[in-house]
């Protein structure tokens, strides 16, 4: 059975900050890429950001120079931490576990919310 559990979300006004978490637990070798997605109100959840074991990243445009995804592999937990937030990051924020070994799981989702 693997878990993600995440943490960091909540309310933020434009420009600031905030760091999001996510934890792994479960049998075998762990996830051989770990990521972020978002689900804004209306839209389809869509990559926001990706690490795999290697540490090679890939962003979404949107958030390229202000989003920084990175990943301690000993403790399977990856993190997010988002600069320069703007009200059109408001979204539902998911941790994504891929290739564990061949299955994806995802966390429950955390709430990030950007005040103008």
């Amino acid at each position: 059975q693997v878990q993600l559990v995440e943490s960091g979300g909540g309310l933020v006004q434009a420009g600031g900050s905030l760091r999001l978490s996510c934890t792994a637990s479960g049998r075998g070798f762990g996830p051989n890429a770990m990521g972020w997605y978002r689900r804004a109100p209306g839209k389809q959840r869509v990559l926001v950001a990706l690490i795999t074991t290697g540490g090679a990243t890939n962003y979404a445009d949107s958030v390229k120079g202000r989003f920084t995804i990175s990943r301690d592999g000993a403790k399977n937990t990856v993190y997010l931490q988002m600069n320069s937030l703007k009200p059109e990051d408001t979204a539902v924020y998911y941790c994504n576990a891929a290739g564990w070994p061949t299955a994806d799981y995802w966390g429950q989702g955390t709430q990030v919310t950007v005040s103008s």
